[in-house]
Protein backbone atom coordinates (compact mmCIF):
# COMPACT_ATOMS: atom_id res chain seq x y z
CA UNK A 1 0.00 0.00 0.00
CA UNK A 2 2.79 2.46 0.93
CA UNK A 3 4.52 1.69 -2.38
CA UNK A 4 1.44 2.70 -4.39
CA UNK A 5 0.91 5.84 -2.29
CA UNK A 6 4.53 6.88 -2.75
CA UNK A 7 4.30 6.53 -6.54
CA UNK A 8 1.10 8.59 -6.68
CA UNK A 9 2.45 11.27 -4.32
CA UNK A 10 5.80 11.59 -6.09
CA UNK A 11 4.00 11.88 -9.42
CA UNK A 12 1.79 14.69 -8.06
CA UNK A 13 4.88 16.55 -6.88
CA UNK A 14 6.58 16.15 -10.26
CA UNK A 15 3.55 17.41 -12.19
CA UNK A 16 3.16 20.37 -9.83
CA UNK A 17 6.79 21.38 -10.38
CA UNK A 18 6.76 20.88 -14.15
CA UNK A 19 3.61 22.98 -14.58
CA UNK A 20 5.01 25.69 -12.28
CA UNK A 21 2.07 25.23 -9.92
CA UNK A 22 4.33 25.25 -6.86
CA UNK A 23 7.10 23.19 -5.31
CA UNK A 24 4.89 20.25 -4.39
CA UNK A 25 5.43 20.87 -0.70
CA UNK A 26 1.90 20.13 0.58
CA UNK A 27 -0.24 18.28 -1.96
CA UNK A 28 1.71 14.98 -2.00
CA UNK A 29 1.36 14.71 1.76
CA UNK A 30 -2.29 15.73 1.65
CA UNK A 31 -3.10 12.98 -0.84
CA UNK A 32 -1.00 10.38 1.02
CA UNK A 33 -2.77 11.08 4.31
CA UNK A 34 -6.16 10.90 2.60
CA UNK A 35 -5.31 7.47 1.25
CA UNK A 36 -3.84 6.27 4.56
CA UNK A 37 -4.20 8.40 7.68
CA UNK A 38 -1.29 6.77 9.53
CA UNK A 39 1.03 6.94 6.51
CA UNK A 40 3.58 9.25 8.18
CA UNK A 41 3.81 7.16 11.34
CA UNK A 42 4.12 4.01 9.24
CA UNK A 43 7.06 5.37 7.23
CA UNK A 44 8.96 6.76 10.21
CA UNK A 45 8.56 3.96 12.73
CA UNK A 46 11.34 1.81 11.21
CA UNK A 47 13.54 4.67 10.10
CA UNK A 48 16.96 5.37 11.62
CA UNK A 49 16.73 9.05 10.68
CA UNK A 50 16.75 11.23 13.80
CA UNK A 51 13.83 13.66 13.96
CA UNK A 52 14.21 17.27 15.10
CA UNK A 53 11.04 19.36 15.55
CA UNK A 54 11.31 23.15 15.80
CA UNK A 55 8.25 25.01 17.05
CA UNK A 56 7.29 28.47 18.25
CA UNK A 57 5.60 31.56 16.88
CA UNK A 58 8.65 33.27 15.38
CA UNK A 59 11.98 31.98 14.10
CA UNK A 60 11.23 28.39 13.06
CA UNK A 61 12.47 28.66 9.49
CA UNK A 62 15.66 30.51 10.39
CA UNK A 63 16.51 28.07 13.19
CA UNK A 64 15.89 25.11 10.89
CA UNK A 65 18.10 26.58 8.17
CA UNK A 66 20.86 27.35 10.69
CA UNK A 67 20.79 23.83 12.07
CA UNK A 68 20.68 22.30 8.59
CA UNK A 69 23.76 24.34 7.65
CA UNK A 70 25.72 23.29 10.74
CA UNK A 71 24.84 19.60 10.43
CA UNK A 72 25.47 19.61 6.70
CA UNK A 73 28.92 21.12 7.19
CA UNK A 74 29.69 18.37 9.71
CA UNK A 75 29.12 15.75 7.02
CA UNK A 76 25.59 14.73 8.01
CA UNK A 77 22.82 14.11 5.48
CA UNK A 78 19.94 16.40 6.40
CA UNK A 79 16.57 17.36 4.94
CA UNK A 80 13.80 19.64 6.13
CA UNK A 81 10.25 20.54 5.23
CA UNK A 82 9.64 23.55 3.01
CA UNK A 83 9.20 26.83 4.82
CA UNK A 84 5.53 27.42 5.50
CA UNK A 85 4.63 23.77 4.93
CA UNK A 86 4.69 23.20 8.68
CA UNK A 87 1.50 21.18 9.14
CA UNK A 88 1.39 17.39 8.95
CA UNK A 89 0.72 17.36 5.20
CA UNK A 90 3.80 19.51 4.56
CA UNK A 91 6.00 17.34 6.76
CA UNK A 92 4.62 14.22 5.08
CA UNK A 93 5.35 15.72 1.65
CA UNK A 94 8.99 16.29 2.60
CA UNK A 95 9.25 12.68 3.77
CA UNK A 96 7.75 11.44 0.50
CA UNK A 97 10.17 13.50 -1.59
CA UNK A 98 13.20 12.26 0.36
CA UNK A 99 12.27 8.59 0.60
CA UNK A 100 12.74 5.88 -2.02
CA UNK A 101 9.80 3.90 -3.43
CA UNK A 102 10.06 1.43 -0.55
CA UNK A 103 9.63 4.25 1.96
CA UNK A 104 13.25 4.20 3.15
CA UNK A 105 14.92 7.42 4.27
CA UNK A 106 18.67 7.70 3.81
CA UNK A 107 19.30 10.88 5.80
CA UNK A 108 20.92 11.17 9.20
CA UNK A 109 18.56 13.93 10.35
CA UNK A 110 15.16 15.30 9.38
CA UNK A 111 14.45 18.82 10.61
CA UNK A 112 10.78 19.78 10.63
CA UNK A 113 9.53 23.23 11.52
CA UNK A 114 6.13 22.75 13.12
CA UNK A 115 3.22 25.15 13.45
CA UNK A 116 2.82 25.88 17.15
CA UNK A 117 -0.88 25.12 17.12
CA UNK A 118 -0.40 21.85 15.21
CA UNK A 119 2.39 20.49 17.40
CA UNK A 120 0.20 18.44 19.80
CA UNK A 121 -1.44 16.62 16.87
CA UNK A 122 1.79 16.13 14.95
CA UNK A 123 3.63 14.41 17.83
CA UNK A 124 0.91 11.76 17.77
CA UNK A 125 2.28 10.67 14.39
CA UNK A 126 5.91 11.66 14.78
CA UNK A 127 8.06 10.65 17.75
CA UNK A 128 10.84 13.27 17.80
CA UNK A 129 14.33 12.74 19.12
CA UNK A 130 14.60 16.48 19.78
CA UNK A 131 12.24 19.43 20.14
CA UNK A 132 13.35 23.07 20.05
CA UNK A 133 10.76 25.36 21.68
CA UNK A 134 11.53 28.94 20.66
CA UNK A 135 8.80 31.27 21.92
CA UNK A 136 5.10 32.02 22.08
CA UNK A 137 3.62 35.31 20.87
CA UNK A 138 0.15 36.39 19.83
CA UNK A 139 -0.35 35.24 16.24
CA UNK A 140 -3.49 34.54 14.22
CA UNK A 141 -5.83 35.03 17.17
CA UNK A 142 -8.78 34.15 14.94
CA UNK A 143 -7.49 30.56 14.80
CA UNK A 144 -5.10 30.01 17.71
CA UNK A 145 -6.50 31.98 20.63
CA UNK A 146 -4.26 33.42 23.33
CA UNK A 147 -0.80 32.00 23.97
CA UNK A 148 -1.70 30.39 27.30
CA UNK A 149 -4.10 28.12 25.39
CA UNK A 150 -1.28 26.88 23.17
CA UNK A 151 1.04 26.54 26.18
CA UNK A 152 -1.45 24.24 27.92
CA UNK A 153 -1.71 22.06 24.83
CA UNK A 154 2.08 21.91 24.55
CA UNK A 155 2.31 20.84 28.17
CA UNK A 156 -0.08 17.93 27.64
CA UNK A 157 1.79 16.84 24.51
CA UNK A 158 5.25 17.08 26.10
CA UNK A 159 4.26 14.84 29.01
CA UNK A 160 3.87 11.90 26.63
CA UNK A 161 7.29 12.31 25.00
CA UNK A 162 9.43 10.34 27.44
CA UNK A 163 12.39 9.85 25.13
CA UNK A 164 12.58 13.32 23.61
CA UNK A 165 15.37 15.81 24.40
CA UNK A 166 14.08 19.39 24.70
CA UNK A 167 15.92 22.62 23.93
CA UNK A 168 13.92 25.47 25.47
CA UNK A 169 14.09 29.27 25.57
CA UNK A 170 14.65 30.24 29.22
CA UNK A 171 13.78 33.90 28.55
CA UNK A 172 10.17 33.22 27.55
CA UNK A 173 8.19 32.58 30.78
CA UNK A 174 5.42 30.46 29.24
CA UNK A 175 7.86 28.31 27.27
CA UNK A 176 10.42 27.97 30.08
CA UNK A 177 7.74 26.92 32.59
CA UNK A 178 6.95 23.87 30.48
CA UNK A 179 10.44 22.54 31.10
CA UNK A 180 9.83 22.07 34.83
CA UNK A 181 8.20 18.68 34.42
CA UNK A 182 10.54 17.41 31.70
CA UNK A 183 13.48 15.08 32.30
CA UNK A 184 15.72 15.82 29.33
CA UNK A 185 15.70 19.60 29.01
CA UNK A 186 18.41 22.13 28.08
CA UNK A 187 17.90 25.89 28.21
CA UNK A 188 19.30 28.74 26.15
CA UNK A 189 18.93 32.46 26.80
CA UNK A 190 20.54 35.87 26.43
CA UNK A 191 23.04 37.62 28.68
CA UNK A 192 24.35 40.53 26.65
CA UNK A 193 24.02 44.24 27.46
CA UNK A 194 24.10 45.03 23.75
CA UNK A 195 20.60 43.63 23.35
CA UNK A 196 19.03 44.97 26.55
CA UNK A 197 16.06 47.33 26.50
CA UNK A 198 15.20 49.67 29.35
CA UNK A 199 11.43 49.40 29.16
CA UNK A 200 8.92 46.67 28.44
CA UNK A 201 7.10 47.04 25.14
CA UNK A 202 3.41 47.83 25.44
CA UNK A 203 2.61 44.88 23.15
CA UNK A 204 4.29 42.33 25.43
CA UNK A 205 2.27 39.13 25.52
CA UNK A 206 3.29 37.17 28.61
CA UNK A 207 3.47 39.45 31.64
CA UNK A 208 1.86 37.13 34.22
CA UNK A 209 3.43 34.23 36.03
CA UNK A 210 2.49 30.97 34.27
CA UNK A 211 2.38 29.22 37.66
CA UNK A 212 0.41 31.53 39.97
CA UNK A 213 -0.88 34.31 37.72
CA UNK A 214 0.88 37.19 39.51
CA UNK A 215 2.62 39.93 37.56
CA UNK A 216 6.19 39.03 36.68
CA UNK A 217 9.18 41.16 37.61
CA UNK A 218 11.99 41.74 35.10
CA UNK A 219 15.63 42.51 35.74
CA UNK A 220 16.20 42.97 32.00
CA UNK A 221 14.08 43.04 28.83
CA UNK A 222 15.42 41.85 25.49
CA UNK A 223 12.26 42.24 23.44
CA UNK A 224 8.52 41.83 24.03
CA UNK A 225 8.19 39.60 27.14
CA UNK A 226 11.57 37.90 26.72
CA UNK A 227 14.17 38.70 29.35
CA UNK A 228 15.43 37.90 32.84
CA UNK A 229 12.21 37.35 34.76
CA UNK A 230 10.95 36.10 38.12
CA UNK A 231 7.77 35.91 40.18
CA UNK A 232 8.07 37.50 43.62
CA UNK A 233 4.97 35.71 44.88
CA UNK A 234 5.55 32.02 44.10
CA UNK A 235 9.30 32.07 43.49
CA UNK A 236 9.21 30.85 39.90
CA UNK A 237 12.12 32.33 37.98
CA UNK A 238 14.01 32.11 34.74
CA UNK A 239 15.93 28.81 34.54
CA UNK A 240 19.69 29.11 34.28
CA UNK A 241 20.57 28.82 30.56
CA UNK A 242 23.38 26.54 29.47
CA UNK A 243 24.11 28.75 26.47
CA UNK A 244 24.11 32.53 26.79
CA UNK A 245 26.30 33.90 24.02
CA UNK A 246 28.30 32.90 20.97
CA UNK A 247 31.15 34.44 19.02
CA UNK A 248 29.41 35.26 15.74
CA UNK A 249 25.90 36.46 14.87
CA UNK A 250 25.19 36.14 11.12
CA UNK A 251 21.81 37.88 11.26
CA UNK A 252 20.57 41.29 12.37
CA UNK A 253 18.19 41.90 15.27
CA UNK A 254 17.71 40.60 18.79
CA UNK A 255 14.97 38.19 17.70
CA UNK A 256 17.41 36.42 15.35
CA UNK A 257 19.93 35.96 18.18
CA UNK A 258 17.55 33.53 19.88
CA UNK A 259 17.28 31.45 16.70
CA UNK A 260 21.06 31.29 16.51
CA UNK A 261 21.40 30.31 20.17
CA UNK A 262 18.79 27.56 19.77
CA UNK A 263 20.51 26.05 16.74
CA UNK A 264 23.96 26.20 18.35
CA UNK A 265 22.65 24.70 21.59
CA UNK A 266 21.33 21.63 19.80
CA UNK A 267 24.44 21.37 17.63
CA UNK A 268 26.55 21.23 20.77
CA UNK A 269 24.31 18.53 22.22
CA UNK A 270 24.95 16.59 19.02
CA UNK A 271 28.70 16.94 19.64
CA UNK A 272 29.34 19.05 16.54
CA UNK A 273 32.88 20.56 16.84
CA UNK A 274 32.98 24.27 17.67
CA UNK A 275 35.08 25.14 14.62
CA UNK A 276 32.38 23.70 12.33
CA UNK A 277 29.66 25.62 14.17
CA UNK A 278 31.59 28.89 13.89
CA UNK A 279 32.42 28.39 10.20
CA UNK A 280 28.76 27.57 9.50
CA UNK A 281 27.59 30.79 11.15
CA UNK A 282 30.12 32.92 9.29
CA UNK A 283 29.04 31.53 5.90
CA UNK A 284 25.31 31.29 6.67
CA UNK A 285 22.81 32.37 4.00
CA UNK A 286 19.31 33.33 5.28
CA UNK A 287 16.18 31.39 4.34
CA UNK A 288 13.86 33.12 1.89
CA UNK A 289 12.06 36.09 3.37
CA UNK A 290 14.08 36.04 6.60
CA UNK A 291 16.54 38.90 6.05
CA UNK A 292 17.11 37.43 2.60
CA UNK A 293 18.60 39.86 0.09
CA UNK A 294 17.62 39.76 -3.58
CA UNK A 295 19.23 41.83 -6.31
CA UNK A 296 16.84 43.17 -8.95
CA UNK A 297 18.16 45.38 -11.75
CA UNK A 298 21.23 46.21 -9.72
CA UNK A 299 19.26 47.20 -6.60
CA UNK A 300 19.03 45.28 -3.34
CA UNK A 301 15.74 44.22 -1.78
CA UNK A 302 15.90 42.86 1.76
CA UNK A 303 12.95 40.93 3.22
CA UNK A 304 11.94 40.99 6.87
CA UNK A 305 8.95 38.68 7.37
CA UNK A 306 6.60 40.56 9.72
CA UNK A 307 3.53 38.52 10.54
CA UNK A 308 2.50 39.63 14.04
CA UNK A 309 3.10 42.65 16.32
CA UNK A 310 6.28 41.24 17.86
CA UNK A 311 7.97 40.31 14.59
CA UNK A 312 6.86 43.58 12.95
CA UNK A 313 8.22 45.66 15.83
CA UNK A 314 11.51 43.79 15.84
CA UNK A 315 11.83 44.17 12.06
CA UNK A 316 11.28 47.93 12.40
CA UNK A 317 13.72 48.12 15.30
CA UNK A 318 16.41 46.32 13.31
CA UNK A 319 15.87 48.34 10.12
CA UNK A 320 15.75 51.67 12.01
CA UNK A 321 19.44 51.29 12.84
CA UNK A 322 20.22 50.90 9.11
CA UNK A 323 18.88 54.38 8.27
CA UNK A 324 16.31 53.21 5.68
CA UNK A 325 15.28 55.49 2.84
CA UNK A 326 12.54 53.32 1.30
CA UNK A 327 10.27 50.71 2.87
CA UNK A 328 7.53 48.57 1.34
CA UNK A 329 4.92 47.37 3.86
CA UNK A 330 2.47 44.71 2.62
CA UNK A 331 -0.43 43.49 4.77
CA UNK A 332 -2.59 40.50 3.78
CA UNK A 333 -5.30 38.72 5.75
CA UNK A 334 -5.39 35.33 4.06
CA UNK A 335 -5.49 31.96 5.82
CA UNK A 336 -1.68 31.69 6.27
CA UNK A 337 -1.63 35.20 7.76
CA UNK A 338 -4.72 35.07 9.96
CA UNK A 339 -7.86 36.98 9.06
CA UNK A 340 -7.77 39.26 12.11
CA UNK A 341 -5.44 42.21 11.42
CA UNK A 342 -6.27 44.21 14.55
CA UNK A 343 -2.71 43.46 15.72
CA UNK A 344 -1.39 46.28 13.52
CA UNK A 345 -2.49 48.71 16.25
CA UNK A 346 0.22 47.20 18.48
CA UNK A 347 2.98 48.10 16.02
CA UNK A 348 5.19 50.87 17.41
CA UNK A 349 5.42 53.02 14.28
CA UNK A 350 5.75 56.16 16.38
CA UNK A 351 9.00 55.07 18.04
CA UNK A 352 10.49 52.71 15.46
CA UNK A 353 9.95 54.58 12.20
CA UNK A 354 11.73 57.68 10.93
CA UNK A 355 9.56 60.35 9.33
CA UNK A 356 12.20 60.76 6.60
CA UNK A 357 11.63 57.19 5.37
CA UNK A 358 9.42 56.94 2.29
CA UNK A 359 6.73 54.27 2.82
CA UNK A 360 4.95 52.28 0.12
CA UNK A 361 1.84 50.47 1.36
CA UNK A 362 0.16 47.53 -0.38
CA UNK A 363 -1.68 44.27 0.27
CA UNK A 364 -5.23 43.05 0.70
CA UNK A 365 -5.65 45.26 3.79
CA UNK A 366 -3.68 48.27 2.60
CA UNK A 367 -6.33 50.72 3.79
CA UNK A 368 -6.29 49.28 7.32
CA UNK A 369 -2.52 49.73 7.32
CA UNK A 370 -2.74 53.29 6.02
CA UNK A 371 -5.36 54.15 8.66
CA UNK A 372 -3.09 52.83 11.42
CA UNK A 373 -0.16 54.91 10.19
CA UNK A 374 -2.40 57.97 9.78
CA UNK A 375 -3.31 57.74 13.47
CA UNK A 376 0.33 58.22 14.52
CA UNK A 377 -0.57 61.44 16.30
CA UNK A 378 2.46 63.73 16.24
CA UNK A 379 4.24 61.93 13.40
CA UNK A 380 3.75 62.86 9.77
CA UNK A 381 4.87 59.82 7.83
CA UNK A 382 5.42 60.05 4.09
CA UNK A 383 3.49 57.16 2.55
CA UNK A 384 1.76 56.18 -0.68
CA UNK A 385 -1.04 53.63 -1.07
CA UNK A 386 -1.13 50.99 -3.83
CA UNK A 387 -4.04 48.68 -4.55
CA UNK A 388 -1.88 46.77 -7.03
CA UNK A 389 1.13 44.95 -5.56
CA UNK A 390 3.08 44.88 -8.81
CA UNK A 391 2.76 48.67 -9.08
CA UNK A 392 3.95 49.09 -5.48
CA UNK A 393 7.01 46.94 -6.13
CA UNK A 394 7.77 48.74 -9.38
CA UNK A 395 7.57 52.27 -8.00
CA UNK A 396 9.39 51.52 -4.75
CA UNK A 397 12.22 49.89 -6.73
CA UNK A 398 12.28 52.74 -9.22
CA UNK A 399 12.78 55.25 -6.41
CA UNK A 400 15.45 53.22 -4.65
CA UNK A 401 18.91 54.50 -5.49
CA UNK A 402 21.59 51.96 -6.51
CA UNK A 403 23.53 52.40 -3.27
CA UNK A 404 20.44 52.04 -1.08
CA UNK A 405 18.30 49.06 -0.09
CA UNK A 406 14.55 48.66 -0.38
CA UNK A 407 13.40 47.08 2.87
CA UNK A 408 10.27 44.94 2.53
CA UNK A 409 8.09 44.02 5.54
CA UNK A 410 5.38 41.59 4.38
CA UNK A 411 3.03 39.17 6.07
CA UNK A 412 3.53 35.54 5.03
CA UNK A 413 1.28 35.32 1.98
CA UNK A 414 2.42 38.79 0.94
CA UNK A 415 6.02 37.60 0.97
CA UNK A 416 5.09 34.77 -1.40
CA UNK A 417 3.23 37.21 -3.65
CA UNK A 418 6.21 39.56 -3.84
CA UNK A 419 8.63 36.76 -4.61
CA UNK A 420 6.31 35.49 -7.33
CA UNK A 421 6.32 38.94 -8.94
CA UNK A 422 10.11 39.14 -8.75
CA UNK A 423 10.92 35.57 -9.82
CA UNK A 424 7.84 34.44 -11.71
CA UNK A 425 7.57 31.33 -9.56
CA UNK A 426 5.35 30.14 -6.74
CA UNK A 427 7.04 29.02 -3.54
CA UNK A 428 4.36 26.58 -2.34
Amino acid sequence: MNFVILIIAKLISKISTLLNLGHGSTWPGHIALKLKNNFTRDILQNSKTKIILITGTNGKTTTAKLLQTILGNSGKKVFLNSSGANLLNGITSSIILKSDLLGNLHSDYAIFEVDENALPQIVKDISPNFIIALNLFRDQLDRYGEIDTIARRWKEAYRKLNHTIFVINADDPQVAFLGQELKNVHYFGLNNQKFEQKNQQHASDSILCPKCGSKLEYETFYFSHLGKWKCAKCGLKRPIPELLKIDHYPLLGTYAVYDILAAVQLARLLKIPQEIITRSLINFKPAFGRQEIMNVNGKNIQFFLSKNPTSFNESLRTIYELNPKQMLLVLNDRIPDGTDVSWIWDIDFETLLDTDTKLYLAGDRVYDLSLRISYSDSHRFNFKIFENLRSAIGESLKNTKPNNTLYVLPTYSAMLDIRKVLTGKKIL
